[in-house]
């Protein structure tokens, strides 16, 4: 009986722990509610504080972002590799839309201090190169995929 009980409070402790486990992406550097852009679950990206099927913007499966709660080829957006996004279901260096090399975010093929689009210090995503707090776009509790972070901004 002992082991029945502590096996349902383990079970009960888990579940609770799953059930507040979301990452939430708010607008600016905010962390209020109300500016919650997105809320991502490991698998869907929801619009705002939601998380029902109905609010699935997006769906990953690390390595593809698909529209809404698919997983079909066809609803394949964009699909990342680590260090490059590329248009569709891709990997040719033409359908490249971004580069990331672990802080900065750059528009296409390019690594050049001129093509940075956003940088990110694991927290936040700030607009071109700066860090500067009135440069802060979106601010991120918890973790999610970068190519997430570039489609709940509007990247």
């Amino acid at each position: 009986m002992k082991r029945i009980c502590l096996f349902l409070t383990m079970m009960m402790m888990t579940m609770a722990s799953l059930a507040g486990s979301n990452t939430h992406l708010y607008r600016g550097s905010s962390t209020y509610t109300s500016d919650i852009l997105c809320t991502w679950d490991g698998r869907h990206l929801y619009r705002g504080n939601s998380t029902y099927t109905s609010d699935i913007l997006y769906t990953w499966d690390g390595r593809h972002v698909y529209r809404g709660n698919s997983t079909y080829t066809s609803d394949i957006l964009c699909t990342w590799d680590g260090r490059y996004l590329y248009r569709g279901n891709s990997t040719y260096t033409s359908d490249i839309l971004y580069t990331w090399d672990g802080r900065h975010v750059y528009r296409g093929n390019s690594t050049y201090t001129s093509a940075i689009l956003y940088t990110w210090d694991g927290r936040h995503l700030y607009r071109g190169s700066s860090t500067y707090t009135s440069d802060i776009l979106v601010t991120l509790q918890g973790a999610m995929p970068m190519p997430l972070v570039l489609f709940a901004w509007g990247a």
